[in-house]
């Protein structure tokens, strides 16, 4: 946990993508950025053009340009051709034929898992340093790019300065360092496998109020090398970690007012459990959710395995004071259509949130490398809820306390969804209830 810090959420792919290639732009010593997920759509806001155009651009500048790729294993669903770099030989070919010259790594994960960060770090280790921690792909439809045919995701990233960005860039020495195909010729571009990165040895300088917390998850095996992060001790790595899982609960648990969520997943027991505690104080909640699941969601919700799961967010339906929600649109043709939900964030009693690329599923939680942002700051939080159910509500909750807010929520999503049920679209906001018993039928 890292006092002095100055954090900026960036709401939804566009304002987020402008704020980091503004910072690129300003860049004077070095980009580095972490890769899930990659689409040859994907365009920077204001003509900046590819994600390769400016990674080129920045290397011809003189800068250090390093990325890591993602490199998915045979069994995983989710490592689909034209979806991820994974550095195939037609990935190869199209860097050797734009003449790039920037460093990459490819990286694997534990079986079908992904390596899920997405983290950018802007001149590390300098005065000018600036990191970006967040859950938005590089993809057309992350962006909401004209005319995609799947419209925009709803996303989040929070802009990190001060002691807490050296957290980030820990991290990705330790993923350079290790990589899991460094030494392979197909497993890096521009540069050798003795190509290595030192660990920070210093805090970068205090640049504002707030108190951050870098965390991950990391399945046990992937890296071995502890070395402590300025300030803190040696960390036994190779046994995995799972600090934004403990820190999750240990959110939930304290909250004594309102929860608010936005998760591209329903909870897994243990959290929906711990939020039905939290419900039975009193806690008012809201989960938004993507109203339209994905296809292995109601996959998994005609698997009598997978019964638990869908089990516990019925009984947290249960509660008046809670509620799971959507939110839709209005199109082109006069009708609402469904936003894909693809952010992961918590707020708890206008105190604290987190911000990252953590999915309230099994596999982000005990399988995946995941980083997310945790604050402490009650102007920074307030400031996100008030921005969000602005976004969500169509009304300003600035001189409401959260509990009121969300209270609000509810009865405001009640309304939009009879609304939707009646075929009505005139609706107040965009955010509508959905029914938790059902949810993924």
């Amino acid at each position: 946990m890292r006092t002095g810090n100055a954090v900026r959420p960036l709401i939804d792919g566009l304002p987020a993508f402008r704020r980091i290639g503004e910072a690129i732009d300003r860049a004077r010593h070095s980009i580095w950025l972490t890769v899930a997920f990659y689409g040859s759509d994907f365009s920077m806001p204001d003509g900046r053009g590819s994600l390769f155009d400016v990674l080129d651009r920045a290397a011809a500048r003189g800068l250090d340009v390093r990325v890591i790729f993602w490199r998915p294993n045979p069994e995983c669903p989710w490592g689909a051709k034209g979806s991820t770099f994974g550095g195939t030989p037609e990935d190869r070919h199209l860097l050797w034929a734009r003449g790039s010259i920037f460093r990459a790594r490819w990286d694997r994960a534990h079986r079908h898992y992904l390596h899920h960060q997405k983290s950018w770090l802007i001149d590390a280790g300098r005065s000018s340093e600036v990191g970006f921690v967040g859950g938005i792909n590089l993809t057309a439809r992350a962006t909401g790019a004209p005319g995609h045919p799947e419209g925009h995701r709803h996303d989040a990233y929070v802009e990190v300065s001060g002691p807490a960005a050296t957290d980030v860039h820990h991290n990705f020495v330790q993923r350079w360092n290790e990589s899991s195909e460094r030494t392979l010729h197909h497993g890096r571009w521009g540069h050798e496998a003795d190509d290595q990165l030192p660990f920070p040895i210093c805090l970068s300088d205090p640049r504002g109020p707030s108190v951050v917390q870098i965390q991950r998850n990391v399945h046990a095996g992937r890296y071995a090398d502890g070395h402590a992060s300025p300030g803190g001790i040696p960390f036994n790595i190779g046994g995995g970690e799972r600090t934004i899982f403990d820190q999750y609960l240990l959110a939930i648990v304290a909250a004594r007012e309102a929860i608010y969520i936005e998760n591209q997943a329903i909870p897994i027991p243990p959290v929906a459990s711990a939020i039905e505690d939290a419900l039975t104080r009193g806690v008012e909640v809201v989960i938004l959710v993507p109203a339209q699941p994905e296809p292995h969601v109601r996959a998994a919700r005609r698997d009598p395995c997978r019964q638990e799961l869908f089990d516990r967010v019925a009984r947290l339906g249960q509660y008046e004071h809670f509620s799971l929600v959507g939110i839709a649109a209005m199109g082109a043709e006069g009708e609402r259509r469904d936003i894909y939900v693809h952010g992961k964030i918590m707020l708890v009693d206008d105190e604290w949130t987190t911000i990252g690329s953590c999915n309230l599923h099994s596999n982000s939680l005990s399988g995946h490398t995941e980083m997310n942002a945790s604050i402490w700051d009650g102007t920074v939080v307030r400031a996100l809820r008030r921005e969000l159910l602005s976004e969500h509500l169509n009304q300003d909750t600035g001189r409401l306390d959260m509990r009121v807010a969300l209270q609000l929520y509810r009865a405001i999503a009640q309304q939009n969804r009879r609304k939707r049920e009646a075929r009505d679209p005139d609706w107040q906001g965009i955010a509508y209830s959905l029914d938790p018993a059902a949810y993924g039928q």
